[in-house]
């Protein structure tokens, strides 16, 4: 998720506070703390009890009223987004957070980057390191309950490709054979599995308190794609073992996972045990909700509509419910449909999609999300 962050740009997006009416009802009703009018009573609806639909904003401009109307008009009143270079400060999210909270949009997930040396066991790691736990202070400051994060050595992108799917839609493919023998690039290297846990085992007995004291979780991305090797390097997330081992480095609710069904179907897993698993010890921090179809598991699939593929979404989000989830669930990686297609090229993902494809994907996870509420009351 790419951020692109302007602290001159912010002030001045901050500059005009005033919404439209449409926004006017929902802060009424946050302050009253009671439902708006036009929710009925025929189907459940989110609540601090439940998993959360959230959608990604962009943070480069200043968050503006357009897309925070944007938002609560299609029913999603959570939003994650790429934060600012670090180290954070309170001024320069505190207006966001503050705008999109008076408009009934909590902010619950910024992902943290640009810690490279702690990557790979540079020399300056310790003043990254410093100003990630200073990053991750403010947050907490500022209300913001989950930072995410990656750590790949490298992140195998070249094996992403376009591919056709229904009615000519775009998908993304995914083929290890693609991109295996490609050397290392120099500003990398390769690692082994041994020199990335131990870089972050040094990172997380660093952080983790921090993140503890300031009543933040951590949530690690998993390998995506899981390839065995990536231009030399190991994956210490390209496995449900992996993962495992992750969460007893520093035994904490604030060392957990972002646990994305997607990429466990990816690995051959079956994503609901491994909720369950998770979930269970209260180690799932944030959630991705997709549906691959997989062909070959580590190294080759493709990422197709959210109602295809291998992955029973319903039994996730019934999963999610039955542990009583309560943070985000983003529906992520929209499909390309004509709609954004003519609107103008698409960045991101080969065959990935935009507006109209995202809207697809939150009505879909929004249907699923009542329906297990549905079923978990019978």
């Amino acid at each position: 998720m790419k951020s692109g962050f302007s602290r001159r740009s912010l002030f001045k997006g901050m500059a005009a506070t005033a919404l439209a009416p449409v926004l006017s009802p929902v802060l009424a009703a946050a302050q009253a703390e009671k439902k708006p009018w036009w929710l009925g009573d025929g189907m459940p609806q989110e609540s601090s009890g439940t998993p959360k639909i959230a959608s990604a904003i962009s943070l480069g401009d200043g968050v503006t009223d357009k897309e925070i109307r944007g938002l609560v008009q299609i029913g999603v009143y959570h939003a994650l987004s790429g934060g600012p270079k670090i180290p954070w400060e309170v001024n320069e999210l505190q207006p966001i957070v503050d705008k999109l909270k008076a408009n009934g949009v909590q902010l619950g997930n910024l992902m943290i980057a640009g810690f490279t040396n702690t990557l790979y066991g540079r020399p300056g790691r310790d003043e990254e390191i410093e100003k990630v736990k200073h990053s991750i202070e403010t947050a907490g400051k500022v209300g913001v309950p989950v930072v995410e994060y990656n750590f790949y050595a490298h992140r195998a992108m070249e094996g992403y490709f376009g591919e056709t799917g229904r009615g000519g839609a775009g998908l993304t493919g995914s083929d290890y054979d693609r991109m295996k023998n490609l050397p290392p690039l120099p500003e990398e290297g390769a690692h082994t599995l041994s020199e990335m846990w131990a870089n972050i085992t040094y990172f997380l007995k660093a952080v983790i308190p921090a993140a503890e004291k300031s009543n933040v979780r951590l949530a690690l991305h998993p390998n995506d794609p899981p390839y065995p090797l990536s231009r030399g390097s190991q994956q210490i997330m390209g496995t449900v073992a992996g993962w495992k081992h992750l969460i007893t480095i520093v035994d904490s609710p604030s060392n957990g996972i972002t646990f994305d069904c997607g990429v466990t179907r990816e690995m051959g897993e079956d994503p609901v045990t491994v909720c369950q698993y998770f979930g269970s010890r209260d180690r799932i921090n944030h959630v991705h909700y997709r549906n691959p179809h997989v062909m070959k598991p580590y190294v080759k699939y493709d990422e197709g509509f959210i109602d295809e593929g291998d992955v029973n979404m319903l039994a996730v989000m019934r999963e999610l419910v039955k542990l009583k989830y309560t943070r985000e669930v983003y529906p992520e990686h929209p499909r390309a449909i004509d709609y954004d297609r003519e609107r103008g090229p698409i960045p991101g993902y080969p065959g990935g999609g935009g507006y109209a494809g995202n809207l697809y994907d939150i009505a879909y996870a929004k249907a699923m999300l009542q329906a297990a509420l549905l079923l978990e009351r019978h």
